[in-house]
């Protein structure tokens, strides 16, 4: 049998991950900073089967705001749905939004799955619009992290992956 190996994320990509964030996968661990490997069915679990993934931060007394994105939408070389929302979880451990798997669409190359943990500003109430409510897809995470002042990330981490099928 084949060893499955965990390839870590290359110099560019791998500057994106800080903090210390955990993405905690069944059977695979922390993803934070690797390419999701084909083998063990890795790729078609984390798509269709696992459901959302432990998320671990060393949390001070202040409330959260965890979103995950992919930035490579439809595909890394035409990201024209830049920042795919797939999870937003704001006042974290009091409201969770529904949690979309990765799923690139086939042939479209490799995409980065992308965490991002903020500082929420203390007493402030965060909600998506009624129009990104509505919407799955692509967004302007930047005028979210804008409109309710989060600032820079304390914490972020990405993994890669592909369409299982390619």
């Amino acid at each position: 049998m084949k060893e499955c190996l965990f390839e870590k994320l290359g110099e560019t990509d791998s500057k994106f991950c800080r903090g210390d964030l955990k993405v905690i996968y069944p059977e695979l661990g922390d993803v934070g900073c690797t390419y999701i490997p084909a083998c063990n069915l890795y790729r078609k679990r984390i798509s269709k089967e696992w459901s959302s993934p432990l998320v671990q931060y060393q949390l001070a007394d202040w409330k959260y705001v965890l979103i995950m994105v992919d930035p490579d939408a439809p595909s890394r070389a035409n990201p024209k749905y830049r920042f795919w929302r797939h999870w937003t979880i704001v006042d974290i451990n009091v409201s969770t939004k529904d949690y979309r798997r990765p799923t690139p669409p086939s042939q479209s190359g490799y995409h980065r799955y992308q965490f991002l943990l903020y500082e929420q500003p203390a007493d402030q109430t965060i909600t998506l619009s009624p129009e990104e409510s509505a919407s799955k897809g692509s967004w302007n995470v930047e005028n979210f992290v804008e409109l309710f002042q989060l600032g820079i990330p304390v914490a972020s981490t990405q993994f890669v992956t592909k369409d299982y099928r390619d």
